[in-house]
């Protein structure tokens, strides 16, 4: 259970530095161009990962990193960033706040996860505490910045448990980096066509993308996919919930947008469903470790455990 944990609270560095990344977006990255945006923060981080583990992809790897790229990084980068442009840094990070359902729904028949009821409670809790954030925020629902950000909400929640179900065996590192290339890569075409020549970068705009590139990306993914490699995707999801937390404190502390009374009651509800999806002890065999009965695997699925030689022979008669 204390393993457990461990990687719920390494899941959590992803949704902080996420959180942080609208506000980063919004007052310090350049206007517009959202595809030059999502191309400059995954190509200096996927370059980063490469250089720290020096690997290519092999066999199904080219293509599964092709659609990875374009599920968790270039059209998830692009859509958050138009919508960290359109809409204020709450309301940005909490329309997202459908994901844990949405993943735990998609890991179902892809990964073979079944949600528990405490992960359907606990994601009906949050998202019950982000739409009294959403709802008490303020400024106006731009409706394509609101597109944007449920794009990227689709996207992800796809390309998480797909990488999860593609993921077992391989470097998640490694995985991480092909990832972020593949994205940033499939960008650049479509950001020379559509937005023209790159947007001048001027030393804020530079330390913003070196957050975003460093931290919000190439830390938060490693940590993010590194989360979903152990834990079932529906409690990594719930654990997502603290982005819009992030996205409403810091907006209210740094950005000054009014924290109202709605966005106030909101947060506890979705604490409440993130320790609702926390993983459920071992218990019986499986925790002890002893004799017949299921073995915990990574990701939440269990095997049954050979019997031993005496538990053979009894079921055999003697």
């Amino acid at each position: 259970m204390e393993a457990n944990i461990r990687w719920v609270l390494l899941a959590a560095v992803a949704p902080v530095a996420w959180g942080a990344n609208y506000y980063v977006t919004k007052a310090a990255l350049p206007p517009g161009d959202p595809l030059y945006g999502g191309a400059i923060r995954a190509l200096p981080a996927g370059l980063l990962l490469l250089a720290l583990r020096r690997r290519l992809p092999r066999g199904a790897w080219w293509w599964r990193s092709a659609v990875l790229g374009v599920l968790n990084a270039g059209g998830f980068f692009a859509l958050v960033y138009l919508a960290a442009q359109r809409l204020p840094t709450s309301t940005a990070a909490t329309v997202m706040a459908a994901a844990p359902l949405v993943m735990a729904l998609i890991a179902w028949p892809l990964v073979g996860e079944r949600p528990r009821a405490a992960h359907l409670s606990g994601a009906g809790v949050g998202i019950g505490g982000v739409c009294l954030m959403l709802w008490g925020g303020s400024g106006g629902a731009d409706l394509l910045g609101v597109a944007a950000s449920a794009g990227a909400m689709l996207l992800s929640s796809l390309g998480y448990v797909l990488a999860k179900r593609w993921g077992t065996g391989v470097d998640v590192l490694a995985s991480t980096c092909w990832q972020l290339l593949a994205g940033g890569l499939l960008l650049l075409p479509f950001a020379a066509a559509f937005e023209g020549a790159p947007p001048a970068l001027d030393g804020r705009a530079l330390l913003g993308f070196g957050y975003v590139a460093v931290i919000a990306t190439a830390v938060a993914f490693t940590a993010w996919f590194a989360a979903l490699s152990r834990l079932p995707a529906a409690t990594v999801g719930l654990v997502g919930l603290l982005n819009p937390v992030t996205g409403v404190l810091l907006g209210t502390a740094v950005a000054h947008e009014p924290l109202t009374v709605r966005q106030f009651a909101g947060l506890p509800l979705v604490l409440a469903g993130v320790l609702l999806g926390r993983p459920a002890p071992a218990s019986g065999s499986a925790a002890t470790g002893d004799g017949a009965g299921s073995v915990r695997m990574p990701g939440g699925f269990r095997r049954r455990r050979p019997l031993s030689g005496a538990g053979r022979c009894s079921r055999r008669g003697g």
